[in-house]
C-alpha cells in the first residue's frame, strides 16, 4: 500500500499475533496494490468489460468503494486511476521524479455507476475503460479487516495504524480509551488529541503526496469531476467514524470538496478541517479537542 503501519496488540498471544498482522498487510498490499502487475486488483483492472472472480477481501475493497463513491456523491471516487497516471503518479511514489514531460490533460473519471458485484460467487465486472486504485480506502478497509481478525484470534485489544489510518478495537493497553493525535498538515505540530473508546481515524492531506511533472506541482487528490488534483482550499482533514473505510473515503471527499460541502457535516462522523491559511472547522465535537 506504499506506506508503513504500525501494530498495537493488547492480550494474547503478542508475539504471534504481531507476525500475523505482519503477514496480513503484506497479503492485503499483493491483492490491492496497483503498482504489482500481478495483484488482483491490477488483474481486474486489465480485464475490464468482463467479469473476473475475486477473493472475499478483493470484492469487500470494491463493494466498500462503490457505496462510499454513493454516499459521497461521487467526490469520492476509486475509479480516478486513469487521472492518477495522466497527473504523472505513475509508478511507487517513493519512485516518481520530475521526468520533464508534461502531465496529460485532465479527464473526468467514469464513476463507479457501471460497476456490477455478483456477492455469491464472488466476482467484479467492471464497465470497459474503467480501472479502480485502492488508494483512498485501502488502508482503512485493511484496518478494519485487521483489527476483526486479531480480535478473533485472542486479542483483547488491537489498533492497526496503516499510513496515519487507523482502527482500534476492544481494550485499550492503559486507561478506559484509546488516544490518539492529531497534527496540524501544515506544520506537523499537535492540533489535537482524541480519546476514543472504539472506532476509526483517518485523515487526508493534498500536502503529503506531491510531485512535479514537466516543472508543475500535482498532487493525488484528484477531483472527479475534472481528472486534475483537486484545488479545494483545505490543508487537511481528519475524520472519526465506526469503520475505517468509511473515515478515510469521507476524509477524502471532504478534502476534495472543501470547507463549504454538504459532507462536512454528518450524523455518523466527527470532522476536523484545516484550512491552507490555518483556520480551523469542522463538527462542534471536534472543534472542542483544537489545542
Amino acid at each position: 500500500m506504499g506506506t508503513t503501519a504500525h501494530v498495537v496488540v493488547v492480550g494474547g498471544d503478542e508475539p504471534s499475533l504481531l507476525a500475523y498482522a505482519r503477514r496480513r498487510l503484506l497479503d492485503l498490499d499483493r491483492r490491492w496494490s496497483r503498482f504489482r502487475p500481478d495483484s488482483e486488483l491490477s488483474r481486474l483492472n486489465r480485464r475490464a468489460g468482463r467479469p473476473v472472480v475475486v477473493s472475499g477481501e478483493t470484492f469487500r475493497l470494491v463493494e466498500r468503494s462503490v457505496a462510499a463513491w454513493s454516499a459521497t456523491g461521487g467526490r469520492f471516487d476509486p475509479t480516478v486511476l486513469a487521472a492518477l497516471v495522466d497527473a504523472g503518479y505513475d509508478r511507487d511514489f517513493d519512485d516518481l521524479t520530475d521526468g520533464g514531460r508534461p502531465a496529460r490533460p485532465p479527464r473526468p473519471s467514469p464513476g463507479c455507476a457501471g460497476i456490477r458485484l455478483d456477492p455469491g460467487v464472488p466476482a467484479v465486472w467492471l464497465p470497459a475503460g474503467t480501472a479502480l486504485d485502492s488508494g483512498g480506502i485501502g488502508k482503512g478497509l485493511a484496518a478494519d479487516l485487521l483489527t476483526e481478525e486479531l480480535l478473533r484470534r485472542g486479542a483483547g485489544g488491537a489498533l492497526v495504524n496503516v499510513g496515519g489510518d487507523l482502527v482500534a478495537r476492544g481494550t485499550p493497553p492503559a486507561g478506559p480509551r484509546w488516544v490518539v493525535s492529531v497534527d496540524e498538515p501544515r506544520i506537523g505540530a499537535e492540533l489535537a488529541r482524541l480519546a476514543i473508546a472504539e472506532g476509526a481515524v483517518a485523515t487526508s492531506s493534498p500536502l503529503r503526496r506531491r510531485w512535479r511533472r514537466g516543472g508543475v506541482e500535482a498532487h493525488h487528490l484528484i477531483d472527479p469531476a475534472t481528472g486534475a488534483p483537486a484545488a479545494a482550499a483545505l490543508a487537511g482533514v481528519t475524520v472519526v467514524a465506526g469503520a475505517g473505510w468509511w473515515a478515510e473515503a469521507l476524509a477524502t471527499a471532504v478534502c476534495v470538496g472543501g470547507p463549504d460541502a454538504p459532507l462536512a457535516a454528518r450524523p455518523d462522523a466527527s470532522i476536523l478541517t484545516v484550512a491552507r491559511d490555518g483556520r480551523v472547522g469542522g463538527t462542534p465535537d471536534m472543534l472542542e479537542l483544537v489545542a
